[in-house]
């Protein structure tokens, strides 16, 4: 994705209204998430079957809304609650793969010693 990845991202655990557009959202960030939604920051937010994410974020002049959808099976996710994750961009693209993001570590470490 094309935003800065060095701004916080946040993911809203409550499934939303998926009818909800940028103004919705906008709302949503500012009144439940006490957040500014022009900082910058990605606010990432879930439907209740868990197969679909919508990610919202301020760009200099504009908002961007965009929405990923999975055609088969759901995200790992977290059970729904009222708060808010923070996530770093390796986070991010583990939840985007539809793997667990809230595991500590993905995979073990390895050193090569053996070449062919």
């Amino acid at each position: 994705m094309f935003f800065g990845t060095n701004q916080p991202m946040w993911f809203y655990q409550n499934p939303i209204d998926f009818r909800k557009q940028i103004d919705g959202l906008v709302v949503l960030v500012a009144d439940k998430l006490e957040r500014n939604p022009t900082s910058g920051q990605l606010f990432i937010f879930r439907n209740r079957q868990a197969n679909k994410l919508k990610f919202l974020w301020w760009d200099n002049n504009g908002f961007w809304l965009c929405y990923r959808r999975i055609e088969k099976g759901r995200f790992k996710l977290p059970e729904p609650t009222d708060t808010t994750l923070s996530l770093c961009k390796e986070q991010l693209n583990v939840l985007l793969a539809g793997l667990d993001f809230t595991q500590q570590g993905y995979f073990d470490a390895m050193t090569a010693t053996y070449f062919y």
